[in-house]
């Protein structure tokens, strides 16, 4: 397991603070129980709002909606190919994890006025938007799915779980966002299922939009203010 660093910032007090803690590669099953953990800790009081950034092995997630027949591949072949499949507690289809994604988990807490489920995952794809625009990317949504499209690819996928607060009037947020970042992640595991259940459009990734080198890592810094501005909190610089 890969060990997060942290960083934080408590020197303002206009806006929240949230810690951020950059794992790099670490196994799924692993990164989903520090999930698990932050959510009762957040909740308790126990630990402040965290953005979780990192990347898996190559992984397969099936949502909430539970199609089977999406995963194309067969036991042998996950096997051959080293691909582990995990049914989660997030909403949505089956998805592909794997090194080259940025995937962002944040661990905050909804209540008052921030209590806008819908809004939220509307606010997680405008971060990504906003982030491709600084690159002159047009980024967009499609009215029937969650995600940020470039056209008709997709570049980011969503899929949330809202924990219901024991000590507040709102809910914890767990999973997130897994925002294609290297060239080819598209035929490393997107093809050997059908993304979100959805079969007439393709994936995409950030280098394939551009025609630029970037690392995860590099993203997953240059994303951080957009995240800020969108959600009104305050990231210290990494520590």
């Amino acid at each position: 397991m890969s060990e997060c660093v942290q960083s934080t910032d408590h020197d303002q007090e206009s806006v929240k603070p949230l810690v951020v803690r950059t794992c790099g590669l670490i196994d799924y099953q692993a990164a989903w129980e520090l999930q698990k953990q932050t959510v009762k800790a957040v909740d308790k009081g126990e630990a402040q709002e965290t953005l979780f950034l990192l990347e898996h092995p190559p992984t397969y997630t099936i949502g909430s909606q539970r199609h089977p027949e999406h995963l194309l591949l067969s036991p042998e072949q996950l096997k051959e190919k080293g691909i582990q499949v995990y049914e989660i507690d997030r909403g949505g289809d089956i998805t592909y994890h794997g090194p080259g994604q940025l995937v962002g988990y944040p661990i905050i807490l909804l209540e008052g006025a921030s209590l806008d489920l819908h809004g939220y995952l509307r606010r997680l794809e405008e971060v990504i938007i906003q982030y491709l625009a600084s690159y002159g990317i047009k980024g967009s949504r499609k009215e029937e799915y969650t995600g940020v499209w470039i056209g008709d690819v997709k570049i980011a996928a969503i899929g949330v779980k809202f924990n219901r607060s024991r000590t507040h009037r709102g809910f914890i947020t767990s999973h997130g966002f897994a925002f294609n970042i290297k060239s080819g992640i598209q035929h490393d595991g997107f093809a050997g299922i059908v993304p979100c259940g959805i079969q007439q459009y393709g994936v995409t990734s950030l280098e394939d939009m551009t025609g630029k080198f970037f690392a995860v890592e590099q993203v997953g810094q240059e994303i951080l203010p957009y995240f800020e501005a969108i959600f009104g909190y305050h990231i210290g610089s990494e520590g």
